[in-house]
């Protein structure tokens, strides 16, 4: 499974643009609006495709546009606010690990594979994962680290940690 080009460039342009409103030794001070060329030109991305993905980000109340000279855009609201859940919501579908569609008959012939329940429930541990993390987590370095090993099941011989 993979996170389309639509949904990782969002992040790491709202990225961008959050840590250009950190100021790194008081947290949360506005710098201004920043324009779609310094992201593109800073993260490497199209400035084409970024003003298609800006739109979306703007209906779902996570950036705020000024127009006009010193124009550009800014986060709606602080960067702790705002889950990396969000912004991929906001500029694609949700991801999903399954090839069943929500309420439909089933991915093989109408019914559930075998293997369903097992990409359902990556689904959902990848959605909780994004949901969970923020913004202001992802430019102060707070991602690594998150991964939680499951539980043993009863009787199971104990995991042992990747070399």
């Amino acid at each position: 499974m993979k996170l389309s080009t639509r949904g990782r460039y969002a992040v790491m342009a709202m990225v961008e643009l959050a840590a250009r409103e950190q100021a790194p030794e008081s947290g949360c001070t506005r710098r201004g609006q920043v324009s779609l060329a310094e992201i593109a030109q800073a993260q490497s991305l199209s400035l084409a495709y970024l003003e298609q993905l800006f739109g979306p980000l703007r209906r779902a109340g996570l950036v705020a546009s000024a127009r006009g000279p010193g124009g550009g855009y800014s986060l709606a609201r602080p960067a702790s606010r705002i889950s990396i859940s969000d912004i991929v919501n906001a500029v694609e579908e949700p991801i999903q690990a399954t090839r069943c569609s929500e309420g439909g008959p089933g991915c093989m012939a109408g019914e559930r594979c075998r293997t369903h329940d097992l990409w359902a429930e990556l689904g959902d541990h990848i959605r909780l994962f994004l949901e969970a993390m923020t913004l202001q987590d992802v430019i102060c370095g707070r991602v690594t680290g998150r991964a939680v090993p499951p539980c043993n099941p009863p009787g199971a011989a104990p995991r042992q940690p990747a070399p």
